[in-house]
């Protein structure tokens, strides 16, 4: 497996959660590594995403200011902090990679991402 998505949970409407994402394969060959999210009877969506190389982060305007992607290149690790979440967050969280170059204009696009982990269920609710 070469990635993998853990730490959801159950949170209540204006807390906050820290997912992680294993990248057992991770190399500076890397074009983007990102998080995408998919809500129940909805498409799967990009919520962020690094570009590797110069280290630029992009976010979806849903999650811009109360979401933070980071990762650690030593460890492997990739992660985003969710601060203030609502009960529109509730999701399954993917984490996925891509070696492709991709425009900016298509950072969070689905199609674009070539390797995906198995998805952290993030519920929020009180």
């Amino acid at each position: 497996v070469q990635l993998q998505a853990f730490g959801g949970g159950l949170v209540q409407p204006g807390g906050s959660l820290k997912l992680s994402c294993a990248m057992s394969r991770f190399s500076l060959n890397y074009y983007n590594i990102g998080w995408f999210r998919q809500a129940p009877g909805k498409l799967r969506e990009g919520v962020a995403c690094i570009r590797v190389r110069s280290g630029e982060l992009y976010y979806a305007n849903s999650v811009k200011d109360r979401f933070t992607v980071s990762r650690d290149n030593a460890k492997k690790m990739m992660y985003v902090r969710m601060n203030s979440l609502s009960p529109e967050d509730t999701a399954v969280y993917y984490c996925a990679s891509t070696s492709r170059a991709i425009l900016t204009a298509v950072n969070l696009h689905t199609l674009h991402y070539d390797y995906w982990g198995q998805g952290t269920e993030v519920t929020v609710s009180s």
